[in-house]
């Protein structure tokens, strides 16, 4: 780890400038991606397919299913990892393929993994600024801007209502709520305009899934486009605008937040008929007046 009087190297990372967002910010409302019948498929197997919604500035699209409904495949389209083989991807109104998640990055599409890709012995400052490092003078005598990268950090996280008691502690010592905020504040910093969070409160208590969907709501205050992948109806209703809701690689529909309510949204993802089909089985096993059953059966009504 460098100290504030080393003098580096410049790395391919380090002497890269960091991919910032050369685009306006769009008026809220603005369409800055809209996926239209999107699919893909791998041979003869098909991940995804007929999946349409969009996503705006200024506002929240949750995207919800179990696992192996296809939410990973279709952010990873987004996010540039993955090529779409059918529809269309309308990124600013025009027709993109993206190739690589730099292609992503570069039209201001950034992507929060579950994991995070923080190094945790590394103080949060560092991590801040992970591969997109700022160096001064020239030459061998190029080293970090350490005070700069400090500085900027604090400022932004304080920005984003983040009140850390010191950038320099390792960010392994922050709890994964207050990890999932750091990374959100560097996407914004970096040009984000679309902020893309994969399941940032699966593994997370119900405190911390509070904290990450207050930052979730601050992003969207900056005028972010936020595209917000759970399994959790509970927390993607407070925050969201817009719902579309995956099951087996097809879309069950995308609804704005007016044309449904929190009681719809955790039935659909339960899915009714399955539901109705294990209650009914329990009833016959274990008696139509066992707890479980009648909960089950309250539950489909």
């Amino acid at each position: 780890m460098s100290n504030d009087n080393e003098t580096v190297a410049a790395s391919p990372a380090e002497a890269a400038s960091p991919v910032t967002n050369v685009y306006a910010p769009p008026p809220r409302g603005t369409a800055i991606i809209e996926v239209r019948d999107i699919g893909k498929r791998y041979g003869n197997i098909i991940a995804l397919s007929d999946v349409s919604t969009s996503v705006r500035a200024g506002e929240v699209t949750c995207v919800l299913g179990d696992n192996g409904a296809g939410k990973s495949t279709f952010i990873k389209i987004l996010a540039g990892a993955h090529e779409h083989t059918d529809g269309q991807l309308l990124i600013d109104g025009e027709d993109h393929t993206l190739s690589s998640p730099r292609a992503a990055l570069e039209l201001g599409i950034a992507t929060v993994y579950q994991d995070l890709a923080v190094v945790p012995l590394m103080p949060v400052w560092r991590n801040f600024f992970l591969g997109s490092e700022i160096t001064k003078g020239v030459g061998p005598l190029k080293k970090l801007d350490i005070d700069f990268m400090k500085r900027t950090t604090k400022s932004e996280l304080s920005a984003m209502g983040i009140d850390l008691r010191d950038v320099e502690q390792p960010i392994g010592t922050l709890s994964g709520g207050e990890r999932q905020c750091v990374a959100i504040a560097r996407a914004v910093y970096f040009g984000a305009r679309v902020l893309i969070l994969d399941e940032p409160t699966a593994a997370l208590g119900v405190k911390q899934s509070g904290v990450v969907l207050k930052y979730i709501a601050k992003a969207r205050e900056r005028g972010l486009g936020v595209v917000f992948i759970t399994h959790n109806p509970h927390h993607a209703y407070p925050v969201g605008d817009r719902f579309m809701l995956l099951r087996r690689g097809k879309s069950m529909g995308d609804f704005p937040k007016a044309d449904l309510t929190l009681e719809d949204l955790t039935a659909m993802m339960a899915g009714g008929e399955e539901l109705e089909s294990l209650a009914h089985e329990l009833a016959e096993t274990m008696g139509a007046d066992s707890a479980i059953a009648q909960e089950l059966k309250a539950d489909v009504t």
